[in-house]
């Protein structure tokens, strides 16, 4: 992991050192701080994941919050940039003893560790506006999903007018010290050659997170950066 301290920017934006560092203070009290608040979208998306098959990636697992909600016959990997977190997810595999989670990384988003096509369904809940990189991410989950399969995300999108966005737009200074980014429109990630939208559904409380559910539709794209695979 990177020791070096953690860049500031004047504008806000993230770098890796410093949602590092957000999350290592986090970590302890991750769960009782947005567990609840972010249950109901959660639940959602997995509800549709377990109707699939096959091998699932969650990219940002966190705690391992989500873990126990995968349905038995998923085979789940779980990655996240954050140690701390991850320390607290392989703990709850091994109390809750869930046998389908075969592998927790630390690993960075923008620049995973697998082969091309390596997943059949791929989720990232509330990453992508945690991510220094998020169009590379995004790259990067279209490319570790084999055609035919999902890449379904949760998220907090920004809102474009009313009480919500100017409160977006005051805490988007502070970004890095968050360690996610108040402001993020949905456009951001709606750009992947790979990716055919399918579905975009709000989710409660009220509508503040969206799932947006995406077919992997095949081919080349010489964009996305090839990663050396990773045994998982």
């Amino acid at each position: 992991m990177n020791q070096t301290p953690p860049i500031r920017r004047r504008d806000g934006t993230l770098d890796s050192t410093a949602v590092r560092k957000a999350y290592k203070r986090w970590a302890p009290v991750y769960d009782e701080l947005f567990g609840s608040v972010t249950r109901a979208a959660r639940r959602a998306a997995i509800r549709d994941i377990n109707t699939s098959q096959g091998r699932v990636l969650e990219v940002g697992v966190g705690t391992g919050i989500a873990l126990p909600l995968y349905s038995g016959h998923l085979e789940v990997v779980g990655i996240d940039l954050s140690l701390e977190m991850l320390e607290q997810a392989r703990r709850r595999v091994a109390k809750q003893d869930l046998a389908n989670v075969t592998a927790l990384l630390e690993m960075d988003a923008s620049q995973l560790g697998f082969a091309d096509a390596s997943f059949d369904t791929v989720v990232a809940m509330h990453v992508v506006t945690v991510a220094p990189e998020p169009k590379r991410v995004m790259a990067e989950l279209e490319r570790v999903c084999r055609p035919g399969g999902e890449v379904i995300l949760v998220n907090h999108f920004s809102a474009q007018t009313g009480p919500r966005a100017a409160i977006e737009q005051a805490l988007a200074p502070f970004a890095d010290r968050l360690g996610w980014r108040p402001e993020f429109p949905v456009e951001t990630v709606l750009d992947r050659p790979g990716l055919e939208p399918i579905e975009r559904r709000g989710l409660p409380p009220a509508g503040l997170f969206t799932m947006l559910r995406f077919r992997r539709i095949g081919g080349e794209n010489a964009e996305t950066p090839q990663a050396m695979a990773v045994e998982a």
